[in-house]
């Protein structure tokens, strides 16, 4: 029978539900890890008893295959409930001209292909193609679970060392990008934005596209007057589908404000970073003279960068979560 107290609040049902259905995932989970590792002991105890080396190697892979996922558990048992909420992250090209747009297009394959990985859904809402490569920006949302509470830790600057594709004389040059993280809005009572604190303009869509795109004004640009914020959409063919994703980046970029103001930080998120240039990198992706990927804040490094580049990020959003 349900708890009297939970129909007088709607919301707190919904909320208590969700929490013990997160418990009892956990219960299963960390129950499926036991049995795994009484079934591998087990059979080592008889790959050893046998002598058989090919068996043994074979179950030592296994074993630490469940170690990996066991420590992928704790870690997202360690997020706070707020955390499990889908992401609208965004890629902003910065200082390096079209060696940062094609950057900043690495970095957007690097997280579609993480989010591949893990079987996250995406959706690219907008993205403005740069000059002559890569992209200036783009705004993708990602749904699963505690997809916020990962892609967190890739708040920042990020630094990319390499011999220029773009330069004759094949220099070494070195471009940034930033990457900003909003937690979806669930509710939407969550966060109300009134109509006379938002200011529309309209304009003609640009980079490639179909018939519409630089004929007819259906881009959208929104600005939040309490705020400053301004958010850019121009992905979709029609005025109303710009505008109706436009707001829920807003939304979700408000929700984060929120939240940061809730923990007493000293800044807002969209205003935490530096200059999209020298030392304010969280970050480096080196790929000359040598190959490495460092995090500043953790000093976790990697020489295996094509990896990392692919989309293997775990150890990377791992470290930081664990360390933060």
């Amino acid at each position: 029978m349900a708890r009297p107290e939970l129909w007088q609040d709607p919301g707190r049902a919904q909320e208590t539900l969700k929490e013990e259905a997160r418990i009892r995932r956990e219960l299963e989970t960390f129950t499926q890890f036991e049995g795994e590792l009484e079934e591998i002991q087990l059979l080592l105890n008889l790959a050893e008893e046998e002598k058989d080396l090919a068996e043994g190697e074979a179950l030592s892979l296994r074993l630490e295959k469940v170690r990996s996922q066991m420590a992928e558990a704790e870690m997202a048992r360690t997020l706070p409930p707020e955390d499990n909420r889908n992401a609208i992250f965004s890629v902003n090209a910065g200082a390096g001209g079209t060696d940062a747009q094609d950057w900043a297009e690495m970095l957007l394959r690097m997280y579609l292909r993480w989010a591949e990985r893990r079987g996250f859904r995406v959706e690219i809402l907008d993205r403005t193609p740069g000059e002559e490569a890569g992209i200036k920006s783009a705004t993708v949302a990602v749904s699963g679970e505690n997809v916020y509470g990962f892609l967190k830790a890739e708040i920042g600057v990020h630094r990319l060392v390499r011999l220029s594709r773009f330069d004759f004389n094949q220099r070494r040059h070195t471009s940034f990008a930033a990457v900003f993280v909003y937690p979806e809005v669930q509710d939407e009572q969550e966060i109300i934005i009134e109509e006379k604190d938002l200011r529309v303009e309209t304009f003609r869509a640009g980079g490639h596209g179909g018939q519409n795109v630089n004929k007819v004004s259906s881009a959208v640009r929104v600005y939040h007057l309490p705020t400053g914020m301004v958010v850019t959409c121009q992905n979709e063919r029609s005025q109303y589908q710009n505008r109706i994703i436009a707001l829920r980046i807003l939304k979700s970029r408000l929700l984060e404000q929120k939240r940061q103001a809730e923990e007493a930080e000293k800044e807002k998120l969209y205003q935490k970073q530096k200059s999209i240039a020298w030392g304010s990198q969280i970050r480096s992706y080196i790929l000359h003279p040598y190959h490495l990927v460092k995090d500043h804040r953790t000093e976790w490094e990697t020489s295996a960068v094509d990896k990392v580049l692919d989309g293997d990020l775990d150890g990377l959003i791992r470290d930081y979560l664990l360390k933060h």
